[in-house]
């Protein structure tokens, strides 16, 4: 992981082998105390973290940029919020 504020390079979150709620954690713990506008993503195989990740972004006040899949690996990118 390697962002501390906007601008920076995109912290990114391995979860692939792992089930609910083990992405979101992870997420959670990686962008706990970075500066808000910070983006972060998850890459995952549980197909959860489509629902899971922006629910998750909604409660805590960040914005969901993009969720994607390729191959049965879902990518979700978030911004940080305030």
């Amino acid at each position: 992981m390697s962002a501390t504020g906007p601008g920076d390079d995109v912290v990114h979150v391995d979860a692939r082998g792992t089930r609910c709620p083990v992405p979101v954690l992870r997420l959670a713990a990686a962008v706990r105390g970075l500066v808000p506008g910070t983006t972060a993503s998850v890459t995952a195989t549980d197909p959860a973290v489509e629902h899971d990740v922006p629910a998750w972004a909604g409660m805590r006040g960040h914005q969901v940029l993009e969720v994607t899949c390729e191959d049965d690996v879902w990518r979700v990118v978030v911004r940080t919020g305030g």
